[in-house]
C-alpha cells in the first residue's frame, strides 16, 4: 500500500562515515557523469531513472546523492520495493570524506 507520507531513516554524512567499515550497500543515484566527477568509493552508482530496475541482494540500503532531493525519491522508491532504505542528509554537498573520480 503506498502512503503519501512515508517516513523516510535519514542519517547525517558523519553517520554515513562511521558505517563505511562495515559491509553497507551505499547507492549513489546521481547521473554518471556527476558520479564520476566525485563519489565515495564504496558507492555504486545506480541512478535514480534506474531505480526501479535495481537488485539489491541486501534489504538495508543506503542512498546518496548531490543535495537529499533525489537519494529521498529514490529511498521512498526502494521502500515500496521492499528494501529498508536510508537517505544520506545533505549528499555529496555535506560529504566531508574523501572521493574518488572515474568509475
Amino acid at each position: 500500500m503506498f502512503h503519501l507520507f512515508q517516513k523516510i531513516p535519514t542519517i547525517s554524512t558523519q553517520k554515513l562515515a562511521e558505517r563505511l567499515n562495515q559491509s553497507i550497500v551505499l547507492l549513489d543515484v546521481r547521473t554518471p557523469s556527476e558520479y564520476r566527477g566525485g563519489h565515495i568509493t564504496q558507492a555504486i552508482n545506480h541512478p535514480l531513472n534506474k531505480i526501479d530496475s535495481y537488485q539489491g541482494k541486501k534489504k538495508e540500503v543506503y542512498v546518496i546523492c548531490q543535495s537529499g532531493m533525489r537519494s529521498k525519491k529514490a529511498a521512498k522508491r526502494l521502500k515500496q520495493m521492499g528494501y529498508e532504505a536510508i537517505n544520506i542528509q545533505g549528499g555529496m554537498n555535506r560529504w566531508q570524506g574523501s572521493t574518488r573520480g572515474g568509475k
